[in-house]
C-alpha cells in the first residue's frame, strides 16, 4: 500500500488449476502484491498496479506491461475508463527502440494496451486523459532480452597509487587500514610501487581527508598515520566520462568494431562494459598512449546489440547505446534420424561393436579388451571391413552391462570406454549416447570431417546433428544397421564450428562440440611437426617437438590443454629462421591436448594428443568403475554415496560434475577401493553425475542419471545447477589380504617457501571468477588451505584445483562489495603474505 502497510488478500482454489486472488483496496495511489508459489515469486510477481476512488471520474492502469517485458514479446496492461467522464485518451511509449501500439476496447468501460519493443532497456509508458498524465504516468518499463540474447562483460578496475613514507621492506609483516572522511575504516592493500616505495592502491570516493594506518604486530610503524586529501576533481564521475567511435553506431559481423573511452577527466573509478545482443563476444580493452582506452569486439550474428557503459557504478553519457550490425550471420545446418531400438544380446551369442577410424595404420597396434560385470576380462576379436571399418566381436557369459575397451597404440580410441549391455536395456536416454572421432576435434575446409555416434544403449529415440559456423555444412548420414552410425560432415570456410547432437532434444554429454577448421589455402598448411612424442612422457620433466615453417612468415603460438581442463601457455623458442621449438613441462599424468596455430589458424593435425605417464601410471578411464546408491537417486537435505574405484588405473585427474535443479555440496574423501564421492541435493528431480578420469574420457556408464525424491530446499531454487570437483588421484592398487592401515607420517614442510601471484590476492569483482595461483612446489609436502571471509559472512564458494606437481589453482566468487580477508595456509602455518587483504569495488 502507499502508506507501507500489508494486507492479506484473500485466494480461492478454483479446483481447476487456478486460484482467485481477491483483494479489498483501502487507500489510493500504487499498489504491490507479492505471489509466490512454493516459496518463490511466480513470473511478474510483484504485480504493480494504481488504485483510485470508486467512481471519482479518474483514469487507472494496470498490468505487467508497465513494470517489466521482454523483447520481442507482446507486452500488455490495462486502462480502466468506466465513470472517466468526456475526454480524450492518448497513448505513447518511448525507449531504446520503436515499440508498435495496439488498443481493444473490450466494451465494459476497459481497454487493453500491447506495445512491442524490440530491443532490451527502460521504456517509458506515457498514458494521458483530457491532456493529462493518469496516476503514475509516465511509467517505467524494465525490457529483458530474451532466450537468444548473449550477454559479454568486462570490468577494469581504475585505481590511484599513493606512496607512503614507510622504512619497513618486509611487506607481509605490515597490515593496513584506510578511514574516509565519513568515518568509514576498511583494510587496504600495501604494495610495491613501480619506483620501489611502499603505497596502497585505492578507488577514492569521498572529498576530504583520509587517514592511512600501517601496523606492525598490532603497532603503528614511524610515521603512521599518514594523511591523505582527496579533492573533487579525484572523485570517479561519470558524466565526464568521454565516449566516440563508429563501434557505438554500426557494425559488420565477422569484422571487429571499436570505440574509445576516455576517463582522463573523470577522477578515479571502475569502468564497467556489458555488451547484449544475438550473439556473445570477446571484449577486449586496450589502454592507448594518450590516457585513454580502445574497446573492441567482433559480433558474429546481425542485429541490435546494447552496449552499456558505466564509470564508478553509474551510466556515462549516451548509455545504453544501440549498435545495428550488418551482414551474414553464422550458418546452421541440421539433419534428424529415427534410432531404432536395439536386438537384444543374449549370453552365449556373438556380439559386434563397430567403429569406424579414419586414417589408422591397420588391426594390428589395435586391441580389445571386454569386462563382464563380474569383473572378468577377456580380448575380445578385432575384424576389419573397408573403409577404416573394424568391428569387436566377442561372445558373453554374463548378462548385465560390460565394459568394451579398445585402444589403438595404447590410447583409447575414441568413444571407449563402451558399455554394452547384454540381456535387457536399462532406461536410456540421452545420456546413454556417445561420441568420438576426428570429426569433433579439428577439421579441414573442403575435406569431409567424420565422427562416430553409438545409440545402442540409448535405445529408440530421434537423433538430430547440428553444424553451425562460418559457412553452410554439407552433412551425411551412414546408418550401420547396429545402434550405431557414421557422420560425416563438409564445410567451405575456416572458423570454428559447433557441432550439436541431440537424442530426443536433449544434448548428448559434451555436447554442443566446439572444432576448429583450417583451411588448404592458409600459410599454416605448410607448417610441419617433428620429434613429437606422443606417449612415454614423464611429469615435471621438460618435453619439447619442432615446428618446420618451410618458408612461412608470420606468429606461432600454442597452449597445452590437461587432463584437469587447465588450459596453460607453452614456451616458444626460435631455433633459426625457418624453425622453432615448442617446449612445455606437464604438470599431471594423463592425455594431454596441445594447439598449435600459426596466424590464429591450426597447423596439420591440430590438436595434438600426448599421453604423460608409463603405461600402469597414466590415469586409464577403461579401468575405473563407480558404484553406489548415491548413483541411482536419493533425498533432498540427505548426503548420498557412491565410490570410484580406481585400483590399477594409475593416477590421473578424477573429475566429477553433478548437474540438475539444484547446487549440491560435494566432498570426496580417499578410501581403500579408490574416492568415496558424497554429496547432498537441495531440490528434487533428475541429476547427472558425470565422471571422467585423466583426461576428457568418461568412465563407462557416465554420466549416470540420479533420481532424488523430497521437499525443495533453501537454496534449491534454480533450473539448472553444476557442481564439480577435481582430484589428483594417486596409483592404487587392489588390496591382497587382510592388515591394517600404517599411520600417516608427520608431513615435513616449509610454509615461507610457497609463492602466491595472481589479481584475486588484492581485488575481486562480485560475480565474476576471481582467481590467483598458489606454487608450494619448493615447500615439502602438506595441505593447502584456502579461506575467504567477506564483510559480513565467508565468501560463497572457493574451489582449490591441483594442477600437478603441487601447482594449485584457485577460483572463488564474491557476491556482495567490501573488504574480504583471504587465508592461504600450507598445512597449519601461514603463507608469505597471508592474510591478503582483497577489495571488492
Amino acid at each position: 500500500m502507499p502508506s507501507g502497510r500489508t494486507a492479506g488478500p484473500h485466494i480461492t482454489d478454483n479446483k481447476d488449476g487456478t486460484v482467485t486472488v481477491k483483494y479489498s483496496p483501502t487507500e489510493r495511489g500504487l499498489h504491490e502484491m507479492d505471489i509466490k508459489y512454493d516459496g518463490n515469486h511466480i513470473p511478474g510477481s510483484p504485480l504493480q498496479f494504481y488504485v483510485d476512488a470508486v467512481n471519482s471520474g479518474h483514469v487507472t492502469a494496470f498490468g505487467p506491461g508497465l513494470t517489466h517485458g521482454t523483447m520481442n514479446t507482446p507486452a500488455a496492461f490495462t486502462i480502466v475508463t468506466k465513470d472517466a467522464g468526456e475526454g480524450g485518451l492518448s497513448l505513447a511509449v518511448e525507449g531504446p527502440s520503436k515499440a508498435e501500439i495496439s488498443c481493444k476496447d473490450n466494451k465494459d468501460g476497459t481497454c487493453t494496451v500491447s506495445y512491442l519493443p524490440t530491443v532490451p532497456g527502460d521504456y517509458n509508458i506515457i498514458v494521458k486523459f483530457d491532456d493529462k498524465h493518469i496516476p503514475g504516468s509516465p511509467f517505467t518499463a524494465k525490457i529483458t532480452g530474451d532466450d537468444s540474447m548473449r550477454t559479454s562483460q568486462l570490468n577494469v578496475g581504475t585505481a590511484t597509487d599513493v606512496s607512503l613514507k614507510i622504512t619497513e621492506t618486509d611487506l607481509s609483516s605490515l597490515t593496513a587500514s584506510i578511514r574516509a572522511p565519513s568515518g568509514h575504516e576498511e583494510p587496504c592493500v600495501l604494495k610495491r610501487l613501480p619506483n620501489r616505495h611502499i603505497g596502497i592502491s585505492f578507488t577514492p570516493k569521498e572529498v576530504g581527508e583520509h587517514v592511512v594506518s600501517v601496523k606492525k604486530s598490532g603497532k603503528h610503524v614511524t610515521n603512521s598515520p599518514f594523511k591523505i586529501m582527496v579533492g573533487q576533481s579525484e572523485i570517479g564521475d561519470a558524466s565526464k566520462v568521454k565516449v566516440y567511435g563508429q563501434g557505438l553506431v554500426e557494425g559488420h559481423t565477422f569484422e571487429v568494431a571499436e570505440f574509445i573511452v576516455d576517463t582522463r577527466n573523470a577522477g578515479y573509478g571502475g569502468l564497467g562494459l556489458s555488451i547484449e545482443g544475438p550473439s556473445k563476444v570477446d571484449i577486449n580493452c586496450e589502454d592507448v598512449e594518450d590516457g585513454t582506452c580502445k574497446v573492441t569486439f567482433c559480433p558474429t550474428e546481425p542485429g541490435n546489440y546494447i552496449i552499456n557503459i558505466k564509470f564508478a557504478d553509474q551510466h556515462v553519457p549516451g548509455s545504453p547505446f544501440t549498435v545495428k550490425v550488418f551482414g551474414e550471420g553464422r550458418m546452421k545446418e541440421s539433419i534428424t534420424r529415427k534410432r531404432q531400438a536395439p536386438s537384444i544380446a543374449t549370453v552365449g551369442s556373438t556380439c559386434d561393436l563397430n567403429l569406424k577410424i579414419p586414417g589408422e595404420a591397420g588391426s594390428a597396434e589395435m586391441t580389445a579388451q571386454v569386462t563382464s560385470p563380474g569383473g572378468k576380462t577377456a580380448d575380445a576379436e578385432i575384424l576389419r571391413g573397408e573403409d577404416s571399418a573394424y568391428s569387436v566381436r566377442f561372445v558373453p557369459q554374463e548378462m548385465g552391462a560390460h565394459t568394451v575397451n579398445v585402444r589403438y597404440r595404447g590410447q583409447h580410441v575414441p568413444g571407449s570406454p563402451f558399455q554394452f549391455t547384454v540381456g535387457p536395456l536399462g532406461e536410456g536416454g540421452a545420456h546413454k549416447v556417445r561420441a568420438g572421432g576426428t570429426g569433433l576435434d579439428r577439421g579441414v575446409a573442403g575435406i569431409p570431417a567424420e565422427f562416430s555416434i553409438w545409440t545402442r544403449e540409448a535405445g529408440a529415440g530421434g537423433l538430430s546433428i547440428a553444424v553451425e559456423g562460418p559457412s553452410k555444412a554439407e552433412i551425411t548420414f551412414e546408418d550401420r544397421k547396429d545402434g550405431s552410425c557414421g557422420v560425416a560432415y563438409v564445410v567451405q570456410e575456416p572458423g570454428d564450428y559447433e557441432v550439436s547432437i541431440k537424442f530426443n532434444d536433449e544434448h548428448i554429454p559434451d555436447s554442443p562440440f566446439i572444432v576448429p577448421v583450417a583451411t588448404l589455402s592458409d600459410d599454416a598448411r605448410r607448417l610441419t611437426i617433428s620429434s613429437l612424442q606422443e606417449k612415454g612422457l614423464k611429469v615435471g620433466q621438460e618435453a619439447s617437438f619442432a615446428v618446420q615453417l618451410n618458408g612461412a612468415r608470420g606468429l606461432i603460438d600454442a597452449k597445452i590443454h590437461t587432463p584437469s581442463g587447465a588450459i596453460e601457455e607453452c614456451y616458444i623458442t626460435e631455433l633459426d629462421n625457418d624453425k622453432h621449438a615448442i617446449r612445455f613441462i606437464p604438470r599431471e599424468n594423463g592425455v594431454h591436448s596441445i594447439d598449435v596455430r600459426f596466424n590464429g589458424s591450426h597447423v596439420p593435425g591440430s590438436p595434438f594428443k600426448i599421453r604423460v605417464g608409463e603405461p600402469g601410471q597414466v590415469g586409464d578411464p577403461g579401468m575405473v568403475s563407480a558404484f553406489g546408491p548415491g548413483l541411482e537417486g536419493g533425498t533432498t537435505g540427505v548426503a548420498s554415496e557412491f565410490v570410484v574405484n580406481t585400483c590399477n588405473a594409475g593416477s590421473g585427474a578424477l573429475s566429477v560434475t553433478i548437474d540438475g535443479p539444484s547446487k549440491v555440496k560435494m566432498d570426496c574423501q580417499e578410501c581403500p577401493e579408490g574416492y568415496t564421492v558424497s554429496y547432498t541435493p537441495m531440490a528434487p528431480g533428475s541429476y547427472l553425475i558425470s565422471i571422467k578420469y585423466g583426461g576428457p574420457q568418461h568412465i563407462v556408464g557416465s554420466p549416470f542419471k540420479a533420481k532424488v525424491s523430497g521437499p525443495r530446499l533453501s537454496g534449491g531454487h534454480s533450473l539448472h545447477e553444476t557442481s564439480s570437483v577435481i582430484v589428483e588421484t594417486v596409483s592404487k592398487a587392489t588390496a591382497m589380504g587382510g592388515g591394517a592401515f600404517a599411520s600417516l607420517p608427520r608431513f615435513s614442510s616449509d610454509a615461507s617457501s610457497v609463492i602466491s601471484r595472481g589479481a584475486g590476492l588484492s581485488k575481486a569483482f562480485v560475480g565474476q571468477k576471481n582467481t590467483f595461483t598458489v606454487d608450494c612446489s619448493k615447500a615439502g609436502t602438506n595441505m593447502l588451505m584456502v579461506g575467504v571471509h567477506g564483510p559480513k559472512t565467508p565468501c560463497e564458494e572457493v574451489y582449490v584445483k591441483h594442477m600437478g606437481n603441487r601447482m594449485y589453482n584457485v577460483t572463488y566468487t564474491v557476491k556482495e562489495q567490501g573488504s574480504y580477508i583471504l587465508i592461504v595456509k600450507w598445512g597449519d602455518e601461514s603463507v608469505p603474505g597471508s592474510p591478503f587483504h582483497v577489495t571488492v569495488p
